[in-house]
């Protein structure tokens, strides 16, 4: 558990850092701001993964969940291979390691 609980701090921060970088690839279009804003939460929320506290796993949650919805709302669903691509997929995985870790937690309290 504490691997998976890495491993997804991992990929939050990787995806935290490629938001950035995509900003400052699209940082003269006035409607990029909100993928440095996220790239600087996922940032955040990946590092706090690497302690021991319960709120950074329904951080890893919940986080990646809104920045999902938002980035289809605005941008509709990507193409396969683009880097939006990847920030779902990172996305996708994370919520799942986070989900696995709680559900898991969940079943040993109640035993």
């Amino acid at each position: 558990m504490k691997t998976i609980r890495q491993i997804s701090g991992l990929l939050l921060v990787l995806n935290g850092i490629l938001h950035v970088f995509e900003y400052m690839n699209l940082s003269d279009n006035p409607g990029s701001i909100g993928i440095l804003a996220f790239g600087i939460i996922y940032l955040i929320t990946g590092v706090l993964l690497f302690n021991k506290k319960l709120y950074p796993l329904y951080l890893g949650v919940f986080i990646p969940l809104i920045g999902m919805s938002l980035s289809l709302i605005k941008f509709g669903i990507p193409k396969l291979l683009s880097l939006s691509a990847l920030f779902k997929l990172i996305g996708i995985l994370v919520v799942f390691c986070c989900v696995y870790i709680l559900l898991n937690l969940k079943k040993s309290e109640n035993q």
